[in-house]
């Protein structure tokens, strides 16, 4: 048991018997995503007018049509392909894990990599991997509810009942459990249970969808209704249904859905390469809105990386027991950090290291609210040896003769380790014998001496946190260690602890109103458990914060959901914690947290500004279908034109938007407020303006070429011209940031299509057949120049308004 399968057994299990996975969702082939856009109403539009096109003989137009089509669908299936791997290698990252022994090494595997066989660790918070039976004398404490429906854990013990199923989760103990069945031999396969999932759509996303619907609609409508004027006023039903079937092209929206699907999938990939893994798509809406981060000192400020830095006991010659005692009531194969840094310093002194051979482990008793400290029972030649470890105070509760004058000793060496920003744990043990059947309330335990350890601050903490102040989000910081500790961490960190600490005691004391009267300055917590943190949320939420927390632990799990933004670990955090919060901290750092933050700032900030300019882009798209036809002029747009431009809006929309740099000033910038919608009636009111001043300039001059006896044909190309320059002006007018150099690399993929747009628009004015489908002429250089001053000013005359204000500004100063 405690060898393990060798690896070439366990590699040579896993051929036999496959990986330890369920059914999980499955990816989309390109094949379903090719089917799913057949189906949307923008290309059955597009499909119809080719189809119109080649009923009456015009092959060119037609064919044309079923390119165009074609071509956008594959854009559309790139950009989908593209977000599904993004989905994809997030489910990746979120497999469960699993404590393995293996070549007599404790390894932290992916749980598909388990086989029968293997001997696990379970622990408390986590899913079980996996069947197994239970073979180590422990009590655990088994949630089965996935499988029996019974709210009540059921108890797990040798003599009774061992056995450990896939999907239950561990509510308390720990112990050595063999596998016995993997993958769907499991219970919870054979019933056909996935405990996985894609992430769910946003409300915007939901909302925005029915939105296109019924755009669909209307636009459906409109299709017929000028179909039937045309057909009953001229009598020309042809002329009427490519009317018709150009205006519905022109009226739906359709890049919005994508957009929010492209920008989440791919966001949510990005912020993942960032160390963040997001578990709620929503979340990247509120991560701007965050003023105040609650968050663990260890682990996530320090490096989670404890050693014993200080022994002390009565008696200097008896470290060694200290350790001794320590080992013994750490785990046999550790885990946590500090059971591990135990080990490692037991051995490192020779006396203090245990052969653990030579001892029985007859019971545990783990942490409890009520109890802060863990007991076990080992047999021991003819003896039972209790051995205890863990906070202070606790340890001495169960030390009730020890007397007042030693007490004082170990507050003073208590108040001097804390206040040097050591972790400390208390030592005792009892020993009795083996006849006498003792509950632990009835063991008189005697004080051996005091473990101070030491958890580095990490390095990036005080640029992260300075960072934080001026985006104006405040940081407080929680830990379970001793007032002292936290003040000596807070001070290493550069937090403000000039207002003192709350303790955990006085935050379960404090009626809502008095401990919402402490925090208005408060920001560090000490001797906190995690049944008082959502208090603190609460009450920081009572106050008016947009608040963002930590976790790891099963406590963790109402505050973390309490919290807007819960985040847990991804590396000590437990999978109750996961499937509570919104978001994973893969590397559990702070720094992580400050750049999702800045990458949900990013991510927010170009989301609105794709879907404002495909909002604005497309009111002049609609108008030029429609105006002309109610004016009495010749027709402007066809439905290739609608569809060359649709090739231009898709990739600057979902593409380039979203790879836009962030804004210069993203991080000094305070919160926004969680009331504003990502895309509300402001950037509306203004991506409509900004579409009807480019409708205002494109309609004005073809009406004006029209009016002045220019051809149609040449007349139409000067109003394509200035509408496909006037995109082009307006993608560059809202993507571009004043402190960033337009030329600079990071906005190479928007001139990149601003050229292939360019190149496009040439050749369809001067490549005859290309001129012939799209019913245009060439340009002479005066007409030339003159659509594309319109252009830029219909379209730029924003940017034109921020830089000649910026210029104001800078002259100021």
């Amino acid at each position: 048991m405690t060898k393990g399968l060798t690896q070439a057994e366990a590699d040579q299990k896993l051929e036999e018997f496959g990986p330890n996975s369920l059914a999980v969702v499955e990816d989309r082939s390109v094949l379903r995503i090719i089917f799913g856009t057949l189906k949307e109403p923008m290309f059955l539009f597009m499909l119809s007018a080719a189809a119109l096109y080649l009923m009456v003989g015009d092959l060119a137009e037609g064919a044309f049509l079923v390119l165009a089509a074609s071509v956008s669908m594959g854009l559309v299936v790139f950009q989908d392909a593209r977000s599904e791997r993004a989905l994809h290698a997030l489910r990746d990252m979120a497999a469960p894990h699993a404590h393995v022994i293996r070549d007599g090494q404790t390894r932290r595997l992916p749980a598909d990599q388990l086989v029968p066989g293997d001997v696990i660790i379970p622990n408390a918070g986590e899913r079980f991997p996996a069947d197994a039976d239970l073979v180590s004398d422990h009590l655990l404490m088994m949630d089965e509810a996935v499988l029996t429906g019974e709210s009540a854990p059921a108890s797990k013990t040798l003599g009774q009942d061992v056995s450990l199923f896939a999907g239950s989760l561990v509510v308390s103990g720990e112990g050595l459990a063999v596998v016995t069945q993997t993958g769907g031999n499991t219970q919870i396969g054979m019933i056909g249970t996935a405990l996985s999932g894609e992430i769910e759509q946003t409300p915007l996303q939901v909302s925005t969808g029915r939105l296109v619907i019924w755009l669909s609609i209307g636009a459906l409508i409109v299709c017929l209704a000028i179909v039937a004027a045309y057909g009953l006023l001229r009598g020309d039903w042809l002329a009427g249904g490519l009317a018709g079937l150009t205006a519905a092209i022109a009226l739906l929206p359709e890049e919005f859905p994508l957009v929010l699907a492209v920008f989440l999938a791919m966001g949510s990939q990005r912020l993942a390469q960032h160390q963040v893994l997001v578990r709620r798509a929503a979340v990247v809406e509120t991560l701007g809105a965050i003023t105040l981060l609650c968050v663990d000192k260890t682990g996530t400020l320090t490096q989670n990386q404890m050693r014993v830095d200080r022994v002390w006991s009565f008696d200097e010659t008896k470290h060694s027991e200290v350790l001794q005692v320590g080992t013994l009531a750490s785990a046999v194969h550790p885990i946590d950090p500090m059971d591990k840094a135990i080990h490692a310093a037991a051995k490192a002194l020779a006396s203090g290291a245990v052969e653990l051979n030579d001892f029985a482990l007859k019971s545990v008793s783990p942490l409890a609210p009520q109890r802060l400290a863990v007991i076990q029972n080992w047999q021991h030649e003819g003896q039972r040896i209790w051995a205890t470890k863990g906070a202070p105070e606790a340890v001495l509760h169960l030390c009730p003769d020890l007397p007042a004058e030693a007490r004082a000793r170990i507050e003073t060496e208590l108040e001097a380790m804390a206040s040097s920003g050591l972790r400390v744990l208390a030592c005792a043990q009892a020993r009795t014998d083996t006849k006498t059947d003792l509950k632990i309330e009835d063991v008189a335990f005697e004080f051996v001496g005091l473990l101070g350890f030491i958890d580095p601050l990490r390095e990036d903490v005080p640029a992260a946190l300075a960072e934080a102040r001026q985006a104006g989000i405040q940081i407080a910081m929680i830990t379970g260690d001793l007032t002292a500790t936290a003040l000596a961490i807070a001070k290493a960190a550069g937090l403000d602890a000039g207002a003192g600490v709350l303790t955990g005691q006085e935050i379960e004391d404090l009626s809502p109103e008095a401990l919402q009267a402490r925090l208005a300055n408060v920001r560090i917590f000490a001797r906190v458990r995690p049944e008082a943190k959502l208090k603190l949320i609460l009450a920081f939420q009572a106050l008016g914060h947009v608040v963002a927390m930590t976790g790891d632990g099963v406590n963790d799990a109402p505050a973390l959901e309490a919290a807007h933004v819960g985040i847990a670990m991804g590396q000590r955090g437990t999978d109750v914690a996961r499937e509570a919060a919104d978001l994973v901290l893969l590397d559990d750092s702070f720094a992580s947290i400050i750049s999702g933050v800045r990458l949900g700032r990013r991510i927010f900030a170009n989301l609105r500004k794709a879907l404002g300019y495909v909002l604005a882009i497309h009111i002049p798209i609609a108008g030029l279908a429609l105006l002309p036809i109610l004016l009495g002029l010749p027709p402007m747009l066809f439905p290739m034109h609608i569809v060359v431009m649709e090739l231009m809006i898709d990739p600057i929309s979902s593409l380039v938007f979203e790879a836009e740099p962030s804004e210069a000033s993203a991080m000094v910038q305070p919160p926004r407020s969680l009331s504003e919608p990502l895309f509300g009636l402001s950037q509306m009111a203004w991506a409509g303006f900004q579409g009807l001043i480019l409708l205002g300039g494109v309609l004005g001059l073809y009406f004006w070429a029209i009016e002045t006896g220019i051809p149609e044909t040449t007349a139409r190309s000067m109003g394509y011209v200035c509408l496909v320059t006037g995109n082009v002006t307006l993608a560059l007018v809202d993507g571009y940031e004043p402190s960033i150099s337009p030329f600079d690399r990071r906005h190479r993929l928007l001139w990149i299509v601003a050229l292939l747009v360019s190149t496009t628009l040439a050749a369809i004015l001067y490549v005859p057949w290309l001129a012939k489908i799209f019913k245009m002429a060439p340009l002479g250089g005066e007409d030339l120049a003159l659509a594309l001053g319109v252009a830029f000013l219909a379209g730029g005359w924003s940017g034109l308004a921020r830089l000649f204000k910026r210029t104001q500004a800078i002259t100021k100063l």
